[in-house]
């Protein structure tokens, strides 16, 4: 997670809070060249310094900060590149594709991770209704 925030009252710190409680087998690593520590976590100051290449890189940062950051995920390698809710910059999109990569943008990667897991409810969605017809 690239701009992940130590702060408590941040998306970043929420989102990063339930993929270190997430139950799926998966290591999640912190870029944040501020801080040393997150939520028990070593922070890293850029992609460059984590100890392996990882499969996505999930950005927490302004949108006109994405094409750094991609070019930084295509140098280290990493599979997919993916940007919060209300991120979105063509340049940094069309780096990454160039590079092969899998983009994903204005998406929230715990709100994709729980639909898909099952773990909407926690949010107080009714994960069993799919249409707005009031049940009998």
């Amino acid at each position: 997670m690239v701009g992940v925030s130590a702060n408590a009252a941040r998306p970043s710190n929420f989102v990063a809070t339930y993929l270190l409680s997430s139950s799926a087998d998966f290591q999640v690593y912190f870029v944040n060249p501020m801080v040393e520590e997150i939520l028990g976590q070593p922070c890293y100051a850029s992609l460059a310094e984590l100890p392996e290449v990882p499969d996505m890189v999930n950005v927490f940062r302004r949108s006109e900060d994405l094409p750094e950051v991609a070019e930084e995920a295509v140098a280290i390698g990493s599979q997919s590149f993916w940007a919060q809710l209300g991120l979105w910059n063509v340049e940094a999109a069309t780096t990454a594709i160039n590079a092969g990569m899998d983009v994903v943008m204005d998406r929230c990667l715990k709100i994709e991770h729980a639909r898909f897991h099952g773990g909407l409810h926690l949010a107080g969605f009714d994960t069993g209704v799919i249409d707005s017809r009031i049940r009998s």
